[in-house]
């Protein structure tokens, strides 16, 4: 049979133009997404052939080459003895070889690489590659050498750890060199990680044997330096190919959750996160900062817990603004790691999350205050002191350092449970109810975060009953908001596999989430995430007509360097735009539900506007196939909650960043500016606005000020003895009765901080209720800034 014979139309078609010079450009363009594993271990040897400035043929290879990039191919040992064939034809051309693409070879191909035939090509791509200096990829490049036995082709490498690593991979062979080299530095060519590379490199006893005595190498040479055996050097405390070997131990480890880990992690990131010294340096800013990559990668909650505990102890700032940013992308990652997510010890409180500590006549006692957040608190007898006793504060100030930095450490966990949970809405993250029970609604610490949330158990395939938490009425006084259901605990331990997720209003009717919401006011819950007020995103009309991306939230101007700092701290990527080439256009990306989805949301720069700002464009999602593709989805087929959460970010972006939240714009840049500001800042409301609003309607009745305020479609009225005023829910500008005046007011809260919020990351809805409280008693305002704008429209 001729090989191209077994490949798809798209490939035969391919293939054509790739061996026949002189065809024009086809037409129609094949579609690269039908493109088939085998079909590109055909087309890629080819395509590495392909010579010239342009044309036809050199189009066909690129489209091969990004097709590689983005999924995994897979060989024969046919194509794979033509890519290496093709490796070595071009390289008196070129002075180079993708040894990533012939290592990579050796792992995907079923059949077994053809090492014999192989052997000779080998050892010229060794040799020369040697001989060129080019050993970017080390490893690639001993799993080359490897298939004709060559030894020690290079130099060793900088530092006794790395020489460690090179000579446990000289030991392996070719293909399991290849699995090292997978997981080290990649080329521009390589296809995506293999899929189970990490579980096959653990199953390598000298690798997995070598990560653990690399990291506890690390850990006493860190010891030593602090201890002063060793001369203390900023950052030089590894060399450039320790740290990177070392990484690679720690995602090892990391990835097998292995038991040894965390204690070791706890030291040996205390230890690198400062210096034996007063100094602001460390032993090693790039070894801190590559085990939080790993952390990134693989996450557990001990790990977490150690970074965080380094970012408290490092002394530069320029670390701690680095290592926030690491732990804020690690923790939503736990979701994904069902089997390490709820871990979490209970540090000997006791159930309700309180714990008693002794000291004298006094009792010092850590447990949750009003909000929800763990405080440190004193009591004598059965009376709560309002700070610390002086007796206590001579007497057992090592005992009180003990538990203000329990107190951290408590709160540092409850943080990561809280983004890990949230972070797992979007893969409708579900646990067996009896892991759940034992590691969050039962444990001592965890359950404080679990009794303020909604909870859900699978009773029948498909069919959910929520599990009314502590705050439920209906465990207090009969209430109409809701009828009698089964406490959690009163579901019997041998309800064993049934499965528990978090409740989504996306998921639920709306006279459920209204009651939810009602039950979360009334009991004055403020839950750790919004949950019942969260935001729900329905297809519109025009995202169903569109098909394929939402202009939801396009054609607005926004700050761009705020913006892109949301990019960063919302865990989405995306390049820097400005003034220079390439600088125009990106598509910020953010990979949801454990990598299946991805969501692009494109923006341009604005060359021509006043300071740096940018337009918002389309909303995109594309789902990964099976090869690892990422294939563009219509709206219609994402799930809701992945559409959701991703709107959410989006109109988070928006909402925040956008010039008509600014009231400095009123007389900046150009009419269109000036109009978008009009327009946008009193427009209709997004679903932010809309949850606002639901939100205000459940709260200003329980205040002072509730008699004088009115919701509208898209204001809280709020009438003062001397004008009546317009709060737009959205962009909070306020205008003036009568006549729609615009009011600027400078954002204040300090009004609002004893006011029951049902949750804490909507800082406008606060500044809402500020301006309301303010306005509500407008003759007694005194500063005059405000005051000349009330009295100069009211004349």
């Amino acid at each position: 049979m001729n090989v191209t014979d077994q490949l798809s139309p798209e490939a035969r078609q391919l293939h054509r133009h790739l061996t026949e010079p002189g065809m024009g450009y086809p037409a129609p363009w094949p579609d690269m997404s039908r493109l088939t594993a085998l079909d590109l271990g055909h087309l890629l040897p080819l395509a590495y052939r392909t010579t010239g400035g342009g044309g036809p043929a050199m189009s066909m290879r690129f489209a091969v080459e990004d097709e590689v990039r983005q999924r995994q191919p897979e060989f024969t040992p046919e194509s794979c003895l033509a890519l290496y064939e093709a490796l070595v034809e071009g390289l008196d051309r070129r002075k180079w070889a993708d040894v990533c693409l012939a290592a990579g070879a050796l792992l995907r191909c079923p059949g077994g690489a053809p090492t014999a035939a192989l052997a000779g090509l080998a050892r010229v791509l060794t040799e020369f590659m040697v001989a060129n200096a080019r050993l970017e990829q080390p490893y690639a490049l001993l799993a080359v050498a490897g298939i004709e036995g060559a030894g020690k082709p290079m130099d060793e490498p900088q530092g006794s750890l790395a020489v460690a690593e090179r000579d446990v991979v000289l030991g392996l062979g070719p293909a399991d060199r290849a699995l090292v080299a997978e997981i080290g530095p990649r080329s521009y060519g390589s296809p995506p990680e293999l899929p189970g590379v990490w579980d096959r490199l653990a199953a390598l006893t000298p690798y997995a044997d070598f990560a653990r005595s690399a990291l506890e190498a690390a850990d006493t040479r860190l010891a030593a330096i602090h201890a002063g055996e060793l001369p203390y050097r900023a950052d030089k405390a590894f060399s450039a190919a320790e740290v990177a070997a070392l990484g690679r131990a720690a995602r090892l480890a990391l990835h097998c959750d292995a038991p040894w880990l965390p204690e070791l992690l706890d030291s040996l990131l205390a230890r690198v996160a400062v210096a034996p010294t007063a100094a602001k340096t460390l032993p090693s800013q790039a070894l801190l900062f590559e085990i939080g990559r790993a952390v990134g990668r693989f996450p557990t909650p001990e790990a977490i817990t150690a970074l965080r505990a380094a970012r408290a102890a490092t002394r530069h700032a320029g670390v701690t603004k680095q290592l926030d940013r690491m732990i804020k992308k690690a923790e939503p990652g736990l979701a994904d790691r069902v089997e390490v997510a709820f871990r979490m010890p209970d540090l000997g409180f006791s159930a309700g999350g309180r714990l008693e500590v002794p000291l004298g006549e006094y009792t010092a006692v850590v447990a949750p205050g009003s909000g929800g957040e763990f405080e440190l608190g004193f009591r004598q007898g059965g009376k709560a002191l309002k700070s610390v006793p002086a007796a206590v504060r001579r007497e057992h100030a090592e005992e009180v350092k003990r538990l203000r930095e329990l107190v951290k450490q408590v709160r540092r966990q409850v943080t990561t449970l809280c983004r890990a949970l949230e972070g797992g809405f979007a893969g409708e993250m579900s646990w067996p109810y009896g892991v759940w029970r034992e590691r969050v609604a039962g444990h001592p610490i965890a359950g404080t975060v679990a009794d303020r949330l909604i909870w859900e158990v699978e009773v029948a395939p498909g069919e959910w009953r929520t599990l009314p938490p502590a705050f439920a009425p209906e465990q207090r006084t009969p209430s109409p908001v809701f009828a009698p259901q089964p406490r959690t605990a009163d579901i019997p331990p041998e309800a064993g596999q049934a499965r528990v997720r978090l409740w989504h209003p996306a998921r639920a009717e709306a006279g459920e989430t209204a009651r939810w919401r009602e039950a979360v006011t009334e009991g004055r819950v403020r839950q750790p995430f919004k949950q019942a007020f969260r935001e729900v995103y329905p297809l519109t009309p025009a995202e169903e007509q569109t098909a394929v991306y939402s202009n939801r939230f396009a054609a607005h101007v926004v700050d761009y360097r705020r913006l892109y700092a949301m990019f960063r701290a919302r865990n989405w990527d995306s390049k820097m735009l400005g003034p220079w080439d390439g600088g125009g256009t990106d598509a910020a990306t953010r990979v949801l539900a454990e990598g299946r989805w991805r969501v692009a949301f494109h923006h341009d720069y604005l060359y021509d506007g006043p300071g740096e700002c940018a337009t918002t464009d389309q909303v995109r999602f594309h789902r990964r196939d099976e090869q690892g593709a990422w294939l563009e989805a219509p709206l219609a087929e994402v799930p809701p909650l992945v559409f959701g959460e991703a709107m959410r970010d989006v109109d988070l972006f928006v909402a925040v960043t956008s010039i008509a939240a600014d009231p400095s714009w009123t007389d900046r840049g150009d009419d269109r500016h000036r109009t978008y500001w009009r327009d946008t800042s009193v427009g209709a409301l997004q679903p932010s606005g809309e949850v606002r609003r639901d939100a205000l309607a459940r709260i200003l009745p329980r205040t002072a000020i509730g008699g004088r305020c009115t919701l509208t479609d898209r204001f809280l009225v709020v009438r003062g003895d001397l004008r009546t005023y317009k709060i737009h829910l959205g962009s909070a500008n306020i205008l003036m009765d009568p006549g729609d005046v615009y009011l600027c007011i400078v954002p204040e809260r300090r009004r609002v901080d004893r006011l029951f919020l049902p949750f804490e990351e909507d800082d406008r809805l606060a500044l809402i209720l500020s301006k309301a409280f303010l306005l509500a008693r407008d003759t007694e305002i005194t500063d005059e800034t405000i005051l000349g704008q009330i009295k100069e429209g009211g004349s």
